[in-house]
Formats: C-alpha cells, sequence, structure tokens
C-alpha cells in the first residue's frame, strides 16, 4: 500500500515558500502519494510569474541578517526588497533550487498541486494567471484525499 502525505500551503512568502515544495518533492521520491492544497497567500506560489514573492524582515524576527537591523529601520521602503535580494542570493549561493525548479520537480514526481477555488473567487484570481497541471478545488476536495493519509502538515 502506498504511503500518503497532505499538505496545506497557506503562506505566499519566499521563505514559506520551501518547505511545501522540498517535502513534498521529497516524500514523491521517496515514494509517497502527495497532495499540496494551496490556499489564500499560498495561492500565489501556483502562479506562473513567481517574482512577486519576496521575504518580510518585519515579519520574521528570527531571520539572521548580515547586520542587525532595529525594527524602525526593516518598515523603510526597499527593505522589503533587499532582504529578498540578500535571501534569493544566499540559497543560490548554497545550491539550493530556486522556487520555479523545486515546484517543476514536484511536477514531474507527479505531486498534486490543489488550488482553492474558494481563494481564487474570493480574491477575484484570473485561472490563466496560474500555471499548468493544477486542480481547481475545495476543501472537500482536500479533505477528501487528507482524511486517508500518514502524514498530514500545515505549512
Amino acid at each position: 500500500m502506498t504511503k500518503k502525505m497532505a499538505i496545506i500551503a497557506t503562506k505566499g512568502t519566499l521563505d514559506m515558500a520551501y518547505p511545501p515544495f522540498i517535502l513534498g518533492s521529497t516524500a514523491a521520491a521517496l515514494g509517497y502519494d502527495v497532495q499540496i492544497f494551496f490556499t489564500f497567500y499560498g495561492l500565489q506560489l501556483l502562479k506562473k510569474d513567481l517574482s512577486d514573492v519576496k521575504i518580510s524582515p518585519l515579519a520574521n524576527p528570527a531571520m539572521p541578517m548580515p547586520v542587525p537591523m532595529p525594527v524602525l529601520v526593516q518598515v523603510l521602503p526597499g527593505m522589503e526588497s533587499m532582504a529578498t535580494m540578500m535571501m534569493k542570493d544566499k540559497l543560490k549561493k548554497k545550491g539550493v533550487a530556486s522556487l520555479e525548479e523545486l515546484r517543476n520537480l514536484c511536477q514531474e514526481a507527479d505531486v498534486k498541486f490543489v488550488a482553492c477555488q474558494m481563494t481564487v473567487d474570493l480574491f477575484e484570481f484570473d485561472k490563466k494567471d496560474f500555471i499548468d497541471g493544477i486542480e481547481f478545488g475545495g476543501a472537500a476536495t482536500f479533505m477528501e484525499f487528507a482524511g486517508d493519509t500518514d502524514i498530514c502538515l500545515f505549512v
């Protein structure tokens, strides 16, 4: 019997985009049947263009910064872009795959991506902005799979 893993991806920031893709692709490589349900801000991770996926130093007080920054500095214009650039550079230098590469790896490994239809409707997203090969469904669609899994994670 094949093991199953379900992941709920709820956040669309750079630091929170990596866990569902890394865990999903790893589980699929280990033979798990994997499904990721993208809801609310996590839905950003299914857009064709991931250039808007950023990291916020303000929302991540434990994030190590090269230079300690007071909260006041963290809210200045341009700090989010600078933190994002620094994080992407660090990931690249350490040989970590990009979000696009990890997302593609998941799809190649048959990880099923489910976009929350309620969130699509709520934020009036256009389905043509999303990558191909995803399913649109609600909580019931996800629960049907998640209710019979060995591992279920909320990210």
